[in-house]
């Protein structure tokens, strides 16, 4: 039923998705960027669905909570207390490892407004749980929803980064003033 969904908001909406073959392994975690509006979950979810892709992702808390919390868990949101300092990479590392199939969504800015540079919690994630990381986008511009391809992570950090922003430098959010492409 959610393919279905996903294929019809997809098209209703007038958007394509576009995600490679290589793109197919079974964990990883998955950029969300940019990230300049509420719109971006429906696009997202839309993409997975269709792809029948299980995903799980990192939400603001109160979303999670009554009286409406249940609708979101039930469409793979994890609650995020932004106030409470927490291992959330070891805790994140350990539901990839557990899980036989899952896309973790992050939102590497950590909001929808504009920041100086990403949380690398994305990072550390899939470095701890030995899982690539998907560049995942919505472009806005073009009408385009999917993943760029999968970068594994290597033992410089920089490097990796340096990948990760160059992917995204032509990608447009839906409000593009509040997204800064240097990343690091």
């Amino acid at each position: 039923m959610k393919k279905i969904i996903g294929k019809a908001v997809l098209n209703v909406l007038g958007w394509k998705s576009n995600y490679p073959k290589e793109f197919q392994v079974e964990k990883f975690v998955i950029i969300a960027a940019p990230h300049t509006s509420n719109w971006d979950l429906v696009f997202a979810l839309a993409v997975f669905w269709k792809m029948d892709k299980p995903m799980k992702y990192f939400i603001k808390d109160s979303f999670t909570k009554p009286p409406h919390g249940w609708f979101f868990k039930m469409m793979g949101a994890i609650g995020v207390d932004r106030k409470k300092t927490g291992n959330l990479v070891h805790h994140a590392a350990a539901t990839i490892t557990k899980e036989k199939h899952i896309a973790l969504m992050v939102p590497a800015e950590g909001t929808r407004t504009k920041v100086k540079k990403w949380k690398t919690g994305f990072y550390h994630i899939a470095k701890k749980a030995n899982v690539p990381v998907a560049l995942g986008y919505l472009d806005y511009k073009n009408k385009i929803a999917g993943v760029g391809g999968l970068v594994y992570l290597t033992d410089s950090f920089e490097n990796d980064m340096q990948i990760i922003e160059d992917f995204y430098k032509n990608i447009d959010g839906k409000h593009p003033e509040k997204y800064n492409k240097k990343i690091f």
